[in-house]
């Protein structure tokens, strides 16, 4: 069953249904038995209505027993030995004995009419105040057979004899009654069910339908691949309104990763064509005038393609969200190690390292890198100092790479952090790079964790400190390759 509607109608109908049966069986059960208390209220009554005629000494035979049919009436003595019947009482059961006629010793209540003494009045006996017995059972009454809910009372005679008055109510009524609610609710059962199935069924398909428009507007969208386009959001504040918002929310970030990636795409092309197309000319022109082969201007091009590809490389692995190695980085022996290596900048590099204990968890080869390029900006911008400081700060470890250039501009202290974007002043390809070394910065301390902001000429680095004993050894590798800038 592949519909939601058909499945929610399914299930609350199944539910209501079992609910209706529990409901509808403990109606049952108690109807019958506040029945049969009734019936057993009245066969008590009965009962105690011969007992009381037995307490004071009314004969066997001149006992009013009343309609047999109605209450049949079946007395016993202390043996057992049935002394007394109720009129037409043909059969009994469920009193103990299923005789129905008087036994021939016991007389016709000649012990207890006995006048000793001459005494006119013989006294009376008394009736037992006890609970009775109840048992259910049958009863034939001049050829007519039902069941009957009999109560057993005691009674005692003049004479001091006990004797045992089963009296019956007949449980006719009680049968009907429960037979005409139970039908009444068999009958009435599967027009509820359908009611519910057919409620669960419009309510359900009144709440799909924004789902529906919104499979509609997807399906739409996937097959013009316009991501331009939103699914429709309802006005109601429900389940529903907010899968269409967070839809649009996701379309809305889809639409920007995808025109971020064609814009890395094209700006990628561009970059990659001035390289490759210099030094397509000077092989060509090699190949046909061998004496004017450029052989540095080819070897710049290639390593100039070579770190281009390397940062393409890096960021497609950043964006593909490749997690940093976690080891102990200690970033005041990388910043010296890294100053270190840079022979050939135009301008020297004063390092301050002002505190120890300056480990963080992250690869060591991605933060070279940005260090790298950091300084790489700086020694583009500079006019005679660049100065980098190592120290701790609130929350971490602070890195900053100050130059005595002009500064950015406020305006443009975020869009640098963009890709392939490079101010008016350091438009020129040899000078100001591809654009992806301060991107690329920003990606990487974001990864580890930390931010990378600037104010002015001053670019500040923050990581979070990590217990040095808690990261494994420094295993000084790069996911870039070993190419740092």
């Amino acid at each position: 069953m592949r519909s939601v509607r058909a499945r929610a109608a399914l299930g609350a109908t199944v539910v209501v249904a079992l609910a209706l049966g529990a409901a509808g069986l403990a109606v049952l059960l108690v109807l019958r038995a506040n029945l049969t208390d009734q019936a057993g209220l009245q066969a008590e009554v009965a009962a105690r209505e011969v007992a009381g005629q037995l307490a004071l000494g009314v004969p066997y035979a001149g006992l009013d027993t009343g309609d047999g049919e109605e209450h049949p009436v079946q007395v016993t003595d202390e043996e057992g030995r049935v002394v007394a019947v109720s009129k037409d009482l043909e059969a009994i059961s469920g009193t103990g004995t299923d005789r129905v006629a008087a036994s021939g010793t016991a007389g016709v209540g000649d012990d207890d009419h006995d006048d000793r003494d001459g005494d006119d009045d013989p006294g009376r006996g008394e009736v037992s105040t006890d609970e009775p017995d109840f048992a259910n059972g049958t009863a034939t009454v001049d050829g007519d057979r039902a069941d009957y809910r009999f109560a057993a009372v005691e009674a005692t005679g003049p004479a001091g004899r006990t004797l045992t008055v089963h009296a019956g109510a007949p449980l006719a009524a009680e049968r009907r009654a429960v037979d005409s609610v139970r039908s009444a609710m068999l009958a009435g059962l599967p027009v509820v069910l359908l009611v519910v199935a057919g409620v669960t069924w419009l309510v359900t398909r009144r709440a799909l339908r924004p789902v529906e428009g919104i499979r509609r507007e997807m399906a739409a969208i996937t097959a013009s691949e316009d991501l331009a386009r939103r699914v429709p959001e309802p006005g109601s504040r429900d389940e529903v309104a907010r899968l269409a918002r967070t839809t649009n929310e996701t379309l809305a970030a889809l639409e920007e990763s995808v025109g971020r990636q064609r814009r890395f795409v094209a700006d990628a092309s561009h970059e990659l064509r001035s390289p490759i197309a210099s030094l397509r000319t000077q092989l060509e022109v090699g190949a046909a005038h061998p004496e004017l082969l450029d052989v540095p201007g080819a070897v710049a091009d290639t390593v100039r393609l070579q770190a281009l590809a390397a940062d393409l490389l890096l960021l497609a692995r950043l964006d593909a969200g490749e997690r940093a190695g976690l080891a102990r980085v200690d970033l005041g022996a990388l910043v010296r190690e890294e100053v270190s290596q840079r022979v050939g900048d135009r301008i020297p590099v004063t390092v301050s390292v002002r505190d120890g204990g300056l480990e963080v968890a992250g690869s060591r080869g991605q933060l070279a890198r940005v260090l790298g390029n950091l300084l790489d900006n700086a020694e583009r911008h500079a006019v005679r100092s660049v100065s980098v400081t190592v120290g701790r700060s609130a929350d971490g470890v602070l890195v900053t790479v100050t130059d005595d250039g002009a500064g950015v501009p406020e305006a443009e202290r975020e869009r640098i952090f963009e890709r392939f974007v490079r101010l008016d002043e350091a438009r020129a390809r040899d000078d100001g790079g591809a654009g992806l070394g301060l991107a690329i910065a920003r990606d990487v301390a974001a990864r580890h964790g930390g931010t990378l902001t600037v104010s002015g000429a001053r670019f500040e680095l923050r990581l979070p400190r990590h217990d040095p004993g808690a990261l494994p050894p420094d295993p000084r590798s790069s996911i870039a390759g070993g190419a740092y800038r």
